[in-house]
């Protein structure tokens, strides 16, 4: 049995009331920097692995078809480039890694493959790559896009854009540079090659002008859970991100992941799987019970529909009276929009023929909105306790994302002041930044 891997989920510090909770930062907010650095000096401090953003580029605008509920409740939005961020982190920290979203289904893989390897130095190769196909209209509208590229097509284009960048992180050999001060020369021509790709979505003749960074390429991120993106996840993913709290649902993504795996001939130990999972965590039970309820005062319908149907790319606001959830999945998917998550959740509790009303999916969708349906509430002890259960019965790979619906930093500072080290003090975390790069740290 190897050990938990921690990463802290940066991406909503700043969105759907947190920036306004107990707890969140004094004399200043989102984007100011010196938040990222303190809470990153924080999190090395308990040895948290990575800390992880996502991205999305739109305003979400699918819930009656307006931007105005998601800029009125701060619902997803404002998502900045977090690039500089990440430097800026690495500057006040020395061994924790960092994750960068980009998405294969709007960026050119050139422009991505030269930034990462950029990071990669400033970093002392601490980066990962979280590679996405991307599922909002906002966000395809803002890339000159009418409507989203079929999904399997998504992924296929993922998996050629990871081919050019693996390929363009290639074409300089780590020994090429020689630097030699006597002769003036600087590298080995016969070490640097174009690549000359020419595939179905890109033509990048290569190499990258660039210096090989320490790791080489990045840790490679991927999050697909339909049997299509496990594929993908299979053929090039270090580490897989997946949905927590629902055990069924991780026992069949990490079975298939290992099925895809052999097929792929690669090693199932071999990849993790970090489990996205949403923590409140209090000196006592009492406490934790307090702030969850916090997290309940914030939402109406108005944000609750903006938030799902900007993550499930389907107008909500649509929804009759009384409808059968199978119906709604099959239009779903007839928007090229994304199924898994709360219908299909629901389609599997209650049946695709089950007739649900609209108050009722709404309130499945508050629950799902606010996280609170699937967030491990209580003491260290008590959520130390869910987590090595939870390990346990996904095969004891990979670890746990950890986010917090609750103030930045309080949230995550508790996490990582209260419950990291009752982990640690269990043995149940892997070695503390064992390696001197992040692939090294995040390995099995």
């Amino acid at each position: 049995m190897s050990g938990m891997h921690i990463a802290f989920d940066l991406s909503f510090t700043h969105t759907e009331g947190r920036w306004a909770r107990a707890g969140s930062w004094v004399g200043g907010d989102f984007p100011d920097v010196r938040m990222f650095m303190e809470l990153a000096q924080t999190a090395e401090r308990a040895g948290v692995d990575m800390l992880f953003f996502g991205d999305g580029s739109g305003i979400p605008d699918t819930w009656r078809g307006s931007i105005e509920p998601a800029v009125e409740w701060g619902i997803q939005w404002p998502r900045h480039d977090m690039a500089p961020v990440i430097a800026a982190m690495s500057t006040v920290t020395s061994s924790i890694g960092f994750g960068l979203t980009y998405s294969s289904t709007f960026m050119h893989p050139f422009y991505v493959a030269r930034l990462l390897n950029s990071l990669d130095h400033v970093t002392g190769g601490r980066i990962a790559f979280n590679v996405v196909t991307s599922t909002r209209s906002a966000d395809a509208a803002n890339y000159g896009y009418d409507e989203l590229l079929e999904h399997d097509l998504r992924y296929a284009r993922m998996e050629e854009f990871v081919d050019v960048c693996q390929a363009l992180w290639d074409s300089v050999a780590p020994d090429a540079i020689v630097r030699d001060r006597d002769s003036g020369r600087f590298a080995d021509p016969a070490k640097v090659s174009p690549i000359h790709h020419r595939g179905r979505f890109f033509t990048v003749k290569g190499p990258l002008p660039a210096v090989p960074s320490p790791q080489i390429r990045p840790v490679l991120v991927q999050a697909g859970n339909s049997p299509r993106g496990i594929a993908a996840s299979a053929r090039f993913a270090d580490v897989v991100f997946g949905f927590g709290a629902n055990l069924s649902g991780q026992q069949r993504h990490r079975r298939m992941l290992d099925e895809a795996l052999v097929a792929e001939g690669r090693k199932p130990e071999s990849v993790g799987i970090l489990w996205a999972t949403q923590v409140i965590v209090a000196r006592t039970e009492e406490e934790a019970r307090t702030r969850r309820a916090e997290v309940l005062e914030f939402w109406d319908e108005e944000a609750v529909g903006a938030y799902l149907s900007h993550n499930m790319g389907y107008d909500l606001s649509k929804l009759p009276a009384k409808f059968l959830l199978g119906d709604l999945r099959d239009k779903l998917h007839a928007a090229q929009a994304t199924q898994a998550g709360l219908v299909s959740r629901l389609a599997g509790e209650y049946g695709d023929g089950y007739r649900m009303g609209r108050a009722e999916f709404f309130e499945h969708g508050w629950k799902s909105a606010t996280g609170i349906d699937h967030t491990l509430t209580g003491s260290p002890g008590a959520v130390a306790d869910a987590l090595e259960e939870n390990f346990a019965a996904t095969d004891s790979r990979g670890g746990y994302m950890f986010s917090s619906p609750l103030g930045m930093p309080s949230g995550l500072n508790d996490i990582a002041e209260l419950l990291v080290p009752e982990l640690r003090r269990r043995g149940a975390l892997a070695p503390r930044y064992a390696g001197r790069t992040l692939g090294e740290n995040l390995a099995p």
